[in-house]
């Protein structure tokens, strides 16, 4: 699964090292946005999509530095 660089900055902002705690964060965040962040809805859905099709392993051996 490839992210974007625009998704791996999201998990490194909002991750707190676990996959479920990213998951967790990311639904909380993502609540808190207006309507008028449409782009920031986007992009935490796209990435709490790829995060959930993962396992904790394969989220654990993300390289996201550039």
């Amino acid at each position: 699964m490839k992210l974007t660089n625009d998704e791996k900055m999201m998990i490194l902002l909002y991750s707190p090292g676990t996959r479920t705690g990213l998951l967790k964060e990311l639904a909380k965040i993502k609540a808190m946005f207006e309507p008028d962040e449409a782009e920031k809805i986007h992009l935490a859905d796209s990435v709490l999509q790829k995060v959930r099709g993962m396992s904790d392993a394969e989220f654990e051996a993300l390289d996201l530095l550039p």
